[in-house]
């Protein structure tokens, strides 16, 4: 398991950001409300998956709202924190992934998240469903 101390060392070597999880997730989260996301839904990955610390699943209200959300929000992380972000379909803005590294963010329609349901792939089993949290 790579310590945050490790991880920021490495970034660092790569001319990143050395920005903890914790504050990149903050940012995030803070961003998603000032663009008023919806359901949103963090969840902590830290022991489970090396394919990051944490992830966030959002919902907009339509393609044009997912991709300002996605859009700004990796706006703010490269102004804000210095970190260069990869997005992912943003061309159609049915779903779009947001990729920090430390914390993957995915941005969706109301109808796409509810077909794919990756909240519930990821929630512990037992856990209530995001909208009986």
């Amino acid at each position: 398991m790579t310590s945050d101390a490790e991880r920021s060392a490495r970034k660092l070597a790569k001319g990143q950001s050395s920005a903890t999880s914790d504050a990149i997730l903050a940012a995030v989260l803070k961003s998603l409300d000032d663009d008023k996301a919806e359901d949103v839904v963090q969840i902590d990955l830290r022991g489970i998956s090396e394919i990051g610390d944490h992830m966030v699943i959002c919902s907009g209200r339509s393609t044009r709202q997912v991709a300002a959300i996605s859009e700004k929000l990796k706006t703010r992380l490269k102004d804000d924190l210095g970190i260069m972000s990869k997005l992912e379909g943003k061309g159609t803005g049915d779903w779009v992934l947001v990729d920090t590294g430390d914390v993957i963010i995915h941005v969706f329609r109301p109808e796409v998240r509810e077909f794919y349901q990756l909240d519930q792939m990821w929630l512990e089993p037992g856990a209530p469903a995001p909208s009986e949290a």
